[in-house]
């Protein structure tokens, strides 16, 4: 990819052979046959050989079948890799893995969040430092470590998934938090890799996007957030049918300011509120109407707000929002504190809040204008970003491409000096 020293990432799915269907039929399985599911991955460890990457994460790996995992263990380890494997819950058969080639970092710890939800779904961190430093300074606080994510989110088979979407990425947001606060790691960069289920349209994607990371991907390739680029390019062909950019590897840099994280949490809810309201059909005063509900008054009440959230399936439920976080909700909802949301707030905090208009540019550079110069790290320029078969960077999915029903996205960081933000850890 590039000649320059760097770093390199690939995050891929590789569909794990019990999900795989066999002429389109679903009772006929790809695991059920050695041979076929045994030389799609001996081709898939070769083409991820070749490319070389420092980081490698991979989701859907067969975790429950123990020649595919010692396949992957010993040919990535002869390779130099430390491996890291990591079971969904419940049994569910298949899990994540990240290598980490030894020649590039030292692994100072690994962790493992399992969110116990509706999907058993899994994260992988790692805190990593550079073997070789990537500046000799005699300057000892600048640091050379990163943290990487490895994770593959729930499937949105319907809209009530929304929030335990979201929950799974405020969780890993959480997480990578108090983990930075508790080692002082503010100002290290951030990696997060996986399939995410989601595209550039999506609640998880504008989420992540508020808290300042950037879509590697769409950075090398100068595409914005605008609905024009958002199908520029695909990576995935879902049991659906339908092609769609849902593989990730996500950039914070240590010069980006980040906003409270409850608040873009928050915000992140509303809009998945405002979506549902106009999905069904309901104008901005039909929707005021119905989070009023029967308040016979020209505002919101809690309870009706309670009710409103219950009724779009939202709460009662394990992976509904929780009480506390209802509270919040409605905390920064109710903008002067008197007990009820008139029209003017649900307007401004629920369906049109001031910053969802403004551009991810313009947000960008009201945060510059916070960094702080007393210190420097290290963070990344994205030199370049590859999707592998050449055609899906068209939004093109080839029908005689077979490794996978995902494409693997190779990322090359270049590391560079940069003052960090005030940190918000």
């Amino acid at each position: 990819m590039t000649n320059d020293p760097c770093v390199t990432c690939t995050t891929f799915n590789i569909l794990a052979p019990i999900y795989k269907r066999l002429n389109n039929k679903e009772s006929c399985r790809e695991s059920e046959y050695r041979a076929y599911w045994l030389s799609r991955n001996k081709s898939i460890l070769d083409r991820l050989l070749c490319e070389g990457s420092s980081i490698i994460c991979l989701q859907e790996v067969w975790v429950g079948n123990e020649e595919l995992v010692d396949m992957y263990e010993r040919r990535l380890g002869d390779a130099g890799y430390i491996n890291f494997k990591l079971a969904r819950t419940n049994n569910r058969g298949d899990g994540l893995l990240t290598a980490v080639h030894k020649d590039y970092f030292r692994v100072l710890k690994y962790m493992e969040l399992l969110f116990n939800d509706f999907g058993d779904r899994v994260a992988q961190l790692l805190h990593v430092e550079s073997v070789i430093p990537f500046w000799q300074s005699r300057n000892n606080n600048i640091q050379q470590q990163i943290l990487i994510v490895n994770t593959h989110l729930l499937f949105p088979h319907n809209s009530s998934l929304c929030v335990v979407r979201l929950h799974q990425v405020y969780k890993i947001l959480q997480y990578v938090e108090s983990y930075q606060k508790e080692n002082d790691l503010c100002h290290v960069p951030i990696i997060l890799c996986g399939d995410w289920n989601g595209s550039k349209r999506g609640h998880v994607y504008k989420f992540l996007r508020s808290q300042g990371f950037v879509s590697s991907y769409d950075t090398a390739h100068q595409y914005t957030d605008s609905d024009a680029d958002a199908h520029k390019w695909v990576s995935h062909r879902n049991h659906r049918g339908n092609i769609c950019g849902v593989d990730f590897i996500w950039l914070l840099n240590p010069n980006k300011y980040r906003n409270p994280l409850k608040t873009s949490w928050n915000e992140a809810v509303f809009g998945i509120i405002k979506y549902m309201l106009r999905q069904a059909s309901l104008s901005e005063n039909d929707a005021f109407a119905f989070l009023k509900g029967d308040n016979l008054g020209d505002y919101i009440t809690y309870s009706g707000f309670c009710q409103a959230l219950c009724q779009l399936g939202l709460t009662g439920h394990p992976d509904g929002l929780s009480t506390e976080e209802i509270a919040d909700l409605w905390n920064q909802a109710d903008k002067d504190g008197d007990g009820v949301v008139d029209y003017g707030e649900f307007q401004q905090q629920i369906w049109d809040p001031t910053q969802s208009e403004q551009s991810v540019e313009t947000i960008d550079e009201r945060r510059d204008l916070t960094k702080s110069s007393d210190g420097q790290a290290i963070g990344f320029n994205i030199k370049n970003a590859v999707l592998f078969p050449p055609e899906v960077e068209k939004g093109l999915w080839p029908e005689n491409y077979s490794l996978s029903d995902h494409a693997p996205l190779t990322v090359a960081f270049s590391p560079v000096r940069m003052p960090c933000s005030q940190p918000i850890c």
